[in-house]
Formats: structure tokens, sequence, C-alpha cells
């Protein structure tokens, strides 16, 4: 029988040796090296978690929640630690996007033809 976790995590061990989670990395340390930085970054996803949980709860985000969302972002982004940390990220998300297209793939070929 295939175990496919054991394969999976060969994949994970792979993936954290890429150039773009390497990268992420050494971001990520940066800005938790920084603490104006960091507590930037902190209140950012704090504000976008709770808009999000907001969301997830039906609620409606005021406009007054959004601005505010939109200022603490704009604020976190004027930072060149944190927004070198989201540009690594993004890239790591495309890698992430690729591996997850090839790997439903199969999936994808069973509906050709229908």
């Amino acid at each position: 029988m295939i175990n496919i976790y054991e394969d999976i995590n060969k994949l994970q061990a792979t993936f954290r040796k890429t150039d773009e989670f390497e990268n992420l990395q050494k971001a990520v340390d940066a800005v938790r090296e920084d603490e104006e930085a960091k507590k930037l970054f902190t209140n950012f996803r704090d504000v976008q978690m709770k808009m999000q949980d907001k969301q997830n709860a039906g609620e409606e985000i005021t406009e007054e929640e959004y601005v505010y969302l939109q200022k603490v972002a704009q604020l976190a982004q004027q930072d060149l630690k944190i927004l070198a940390m989201l540009e690594a990220e993004m890239a790591l998300s495309a890698v992430i996007q690729e591996v997850n297209r090839i790997i439903t793939q199969p999936i994808q070929s069973l509906y050709d033809g229908l």
C-alpha cells in the first residue's frame, strides 16, 4: 500500500530548501528582530484577522473599519522590512500554487472529455 504521507513529508523537507522559502525565512527574521516593524506587522495582522472573523461570521464591515484597515496596511507596507517580507511571501505563494496545480492535475484529467 502506498503511504502518500511519506512523500508529502519529503516534499515538505524539499520545500524548506527552496530559495523562496529561505528568502521568506530571512525576511520574517528581519521583521522579528526590528521591534517597530514587528509592532506594525502585528497590528496589521490583528486588524486583518478581526475583519476576516467578522466577515466569516456574516457581519458587514463598516466603511470606517475598511478605511482603518487600509490605513494600517499602508503604514505596514511603508516599512521596507515588512514590504520585503510580503514580497517574499507572494513569491512562495506562487510556488505553492504551482505545486497545487501539479498535484491536482490527475483529478482534473479525470474530467477531461466530459
